[in-house]
């Protein structure tokens, strides 16, 4: 089970799921989309489908779909995951949820305008504040995450 604490703060850091833990580090690392997606909605069904999962899912999804050209999925997928993001706490899970949030509504505004004013694809970042989860992703190695599921 994950902690979803903040991570941030006083008290001892959260052990992070190792499935989580790789999709930090494939969303920041390795700018692996497809693989942030397989693992994320392996953590979702796990976590009984937990909205916040959800929405770090689709942001993946959104930007996957975007680096690939099809401009209609990353705005279906953005517009999804900033509904299920919006309302959580500004830091959760280890991260800066509220930077990532604005982040993907500044990147679906710009690709609601895509048509007018085209933009290359440009990642995002996730922005961690819990030490213990900078030193997971800086741990992690690609594919050790089947290990633990």
């Amino acid at each position: 089970m994950t902690t979803a604490g903040t991570g941030a703060g006083g008290g001892a850091s959260p052990a992070y799921d190792p499935l989580y833990v790789a999709f930090v580090a494939y969303f920041n690392r390795e700018r692996d989309y497809f693989e942030c997606h397989e693992v994320m909605e392996q953590l979702w069904l796990e976590e009984a489908r937990d909205p916040l999962y959800q929405g770090l899912l689709q942001v993946a999804v959104g930007l996957y779909h975007h680096r690939n050209g099809n401009i209609d999925g990353g705005v279906k997928l953005l517009s999804a995951a900033i509904r299920k993001l919006e309302g959580n706490e500004a830091i959760v899970l280890g991260i800066r949820l509220d930077r990532l949030l604005a982040d993907a509504k500044s990147h679906l505004e710009r690709l609601l305008r895509h048509e007018e004013t085209p933009f290359p694809f440009r990642d995002l970042d996730i922005d961690i504040v819990d030490p213990a989860l900078v030193a997971a992703v800086e741990a992690f190695v690609p594919g050790e995450e089947e290990e633990h599921a």
